[in-house]
């Protein structure tokens, strides 16, 4: 991503994400990147890939001034495709690899298999401006084997229904202390002016432990993750006082009714639909929903009343302002360059020109957009209103997720909240707190992590539910320490210490 940090799609755009995929060549097949077109392994999310020498690709390759070749492959096949790939060395010329904590992904990158990019950024006018919080995010253990994905930092808030607050002569919240209060009101005080008890403030689902509550803990201190202690050990936040703290916190406003009761059977569908039903007026998500709940809104009931508050500095107590990271530091993955493909500096340059020229404005917008009187307009006000969206989605759609950034650019919509969004996220990326975890490498990690996970995941829904007590989730966390669990901190450590010494 250039310097620019304010961009994301249109709003009716689809952020799409590459990863790596088999393709037809083999390696070797022409040293591609010296004397022919540069080959690229992308993965489809649309029912049908772009007209090849269409007008896009037509248009890229006369802006970057290579012609390429995309090798399109199902999303649905990518896990497979990206092993099969890595395993055969049947690989193109930029390999897309989205899946960042994938250990077959992050074994190939460390394997040698890859370019080492970071001593060539500082050549080139885009790349050498992608942000260091980004590239620290994108490093394995202090090597950088590929050209970051660039996305938005941190994209979460509050938002929380205007309308309610109004009906209840309540002022938007912006401490926690307030966001309590707001809770309680909307569970018990009729914010809808029904005369029934059907409405609560929070409206949580069952992935609360890794997203919703996530966010909530980074305001009382607590890390994305994993955090840096203070005596400089690596350990999982759900581990410290802030967490816990935070666990107290949201358990008192869930038994006094600030919470849906069923969260932990609620999916992410079903609760988009809640709130749009408006049985709860209080969601912790990323800013860019709002839009989306009143549309689902609009379309049972036109006449909705319903109005978002958008937060995004909400805090606690003396701790300051923060936001902890939805996007892994705003890294999305990597453009990763085989040496197998990319046999010299020489195509290795040449493949990192065609990377940085894509992150110009232009060739931004025609991955975004498409071009101007065929697929979209732009009004007086700077407006961009796809125009032809049968065009957009076959011929625009699939590039977008080819975008080494999505912060090239902010455009204009149509619709007020997501220009809130936009605006308020690009706050967020000076208080965001990262995963000092994530650029690290831990054998006990890939191999036991997500059986610990789910073991503190479930201690977590039954602590907020009132099933155990904090006594009871402590005792969980020291029974697997020796499971893996202090392993994993000591390896961490051991790794930072090393890059960090």
């Amino acid at each position: 991503m250039t310097s620019r940090r304010n961009g994301t799609a249109v709003a009716s755009a689809t952020v799409l994400a590459l990863t790596l995929a088999a393709c037809g060549g083999g390696p070797g097949d022409g040293d591609a990147a010296a004397d022919g077109p540069v080959t690229w392994m992308a993965m489809l999310h649309t029912p049908t890939t772009p007209e090849k020498d269409g007008v896009i690709e037509t248009a890229l390759e006369e802006h970057t001034g290579t012609a390429f070749d995309v090798q399109w492959v199902p999303d649905a096949s990518k896990e497979e495709k990206m092993n099969a790939a890595l395993a055969s060395g049947e690989l193109a010329d930029i390999v897309s690899l989205t899946q960042t904590d994938s250990t077959t992904v992050r074994t190939a990158l460390t394997s040698g298999m890859f370019w080492d990019v970071e001593d060539y950024l500082a050549d080139f006018p885009n790349l050498s401006q992608i942000d260091p919080v980004t590239l620290d995010s994108a490093r394995i253990d202090g090597e950088l084997y590929g050209v970051p994905f660039q996305k938005i930092k941190a994209r979460y808030g509050v938002v929380v229904r205007q309308d309610w607050l109004d009906k209840l002569g309540l002022e938007v919240p912006h401490t926690i202390e307030d966001l309590t209060k707001v809770a309680h009101a909307f569970a018990h005080d009729d914010p809808d002016g029904n005369g029934k008890d059907d409405t609560t403030g929070f409206y949580d689902r069952e992935e609360s432990f890794k997203v919703g509550f996530r966010s909530l803990s980074g305001y009382f201190g607590a890390g994305s993750q994993f955090e840096v202690s203070d005596d400089g050990q690596v350990v999982p936040t759900f581990t410290t006082d802030a967490y816990k703290d935070a666990m107290e916190w949201y358990r008192g406003v869930y038994e006094d009714g600030g919470v849906n009761q069923e969260f932990v059977t609620v999916q992410k569908q079903n609760q988009q639909d809640g709130i749009a039903q408006g049985k709860g007026g209080i969601v912790v998500t990323g800013l860019f929903e709002a839009k989306n709940y009143l549309a689902l809104a609009e379309s049972a009931d036109p006449e909705t009343p319903m109005e978002w508050a958008l937060v995004n500095d909400m805090t606690y107590e003396d701790v300051p302002r923060r936001i902890l990271t939805d996007t892994g530091g705003g890294m999305g993955g990597w453009l990763g360059i085989p040496k197998s493909e990319v046999e010299s500096e020489e195509e290795l340059k040449k493949v990192l020109g065609f990377i940085d020229k894509l992150m110009d404005e232009e060739a931004f917008g025609l991955m975004t957009n498409g071009v101007e009187g065929e697929h979209y307009e732009v009004d007086g006000e700077g407006v961009v209103t796809v125009t032809d969206q049968t065009a957009w989605e076959q011929e625009v759609q699939p590039f977008a997720s080819s975008r080494p950034s999505e912060k090239v650019v902010t455009y204009k919509s149509t619709t007020p909240y997501v220009d809130e969004g936009n605006e308020l996220m690009a706050e967020n990326e000076e208080y965001v707190i990262t995963n000092p975890a994530q650029s690290l490498t831990s054998k006990t990690y890939d191999s036991r992590w997500s059986t610990i996970e789910q073991q503190v995941t479930d201690s977590y829904n039954q602590y907020i539910t009132g099933a155990i007590e904090m006594a009871d989730f402590e005792a969980k966390i020291e029974s697997l320490r020796g499971q893996g669990l202090d392993q994993i901190i000591e390896e961490f450590t051991a790794a930072y210490d090393e890059v960090n010494g």
